[in-house]
């Protein structure tokens, strides 16, 4: 917002974000929108234009405007959006912190243990998918106390991922894995929940079917204690329109 107003438009701008994460989550790729008014006599920015102007504006941060489109008037970052993509990383083969490639360090989350038990989680992460009450996945706070607990998870997958530069060090046999999560909107900390629910499932902790039971509870009290997931490890990948 501050680099927009840089480019000295008429009238003050009002920045609209498709949806905000906790501290420490990542953003691969976010969106938002915005009006943007010049003087009278001046023409509107193009694409291209303001682009370049908001990333001279942004070079001390860090973030980069990737793409800019014109849209309509009804367009609305966050109530516009089909669907939001969220990844999480996990690195499997860690017997301790110390252990984990220091170019990863607050990207990924290394559960205690070293190995996890994936074919299970699969098996779990099949009890999310679909229209459900997700009450025990979420934390509550003043603000989302009155939100409707009802959402409906288009996709969960666990693939095997890369590191950054994992090439160079495939001798210690270290695994990443990748959760990814699809939904029109997610509750407060609904993926950091569930991706703690399934790495207990991984653990031998928690059965696939308790991932079931957990959703029939539907209190969020019920939730496994200190079984959340960090917040290092989660990015969002993208939001679709």
């Amino acid at each position: 917002q501050k680099a927009a107003q840089n480019l000295k438009p008429s009238v003050p701008i009002k920045f609209y974000i498709s949806s905000r994460t906790d501290t420490g989550v990542h953003a691969l790729c976010n969106s938002a929108h915005l009006d943007i008014q010049r003087a009278p006599g001046k023409p509107a920015f193009n694409e291209k234009q303001l682009l370049r102007g908001l990333n001279y504006h942004l070079r001390p941060e860090p973030i980069r405007v990737l793409n800019a489109y014109r849209v309509t008037n009804s367009f609305h970052a966050r109530f516009s959006a089909l669907s939001r993509t969220y990844i999480y990383r996990l690195l499997m083969g860690c017997t301790h912190y110390s252990e984990i490639p220091v170019f990863e360090k607050d990207l990924c989350w290394a559960p205690a243990g070293g190995y996890l038990n994936v074919p299970a989680m699969q098996d779990a992460a099949q009890f999310l998918l679909g229209t459900h009450d997700f009450s025990t996945f979420r934390s509550l706070n003043s603000e989302t106390a009155s939100q409707s607990p009802i959402r409906t998870i288009l996709q969960v997958d666990i693939q095997p991922t890369s590191g950054f530069l994992s090439h160079h060090y495939d001798h210690r046999g270290l695994e990443f894995w990748e959760l990814k999560f699809r939904s029109r909107s997610f509750l407060y900390r609904q993926v950091r929940r569930m991706v703690g629910a399934l790495v207990a499932v991984g653990q031998g902790k928690l059965t696939p079917h308790d991932i079931k039971e957990l959703l029939e509870i539907k209190d969020s009290r019920a939730f496994p204690p200190n079984a959340m997931a960090p917040p290092s490890g989660l990015f969002l990948k993208s939001v679709e329109y």
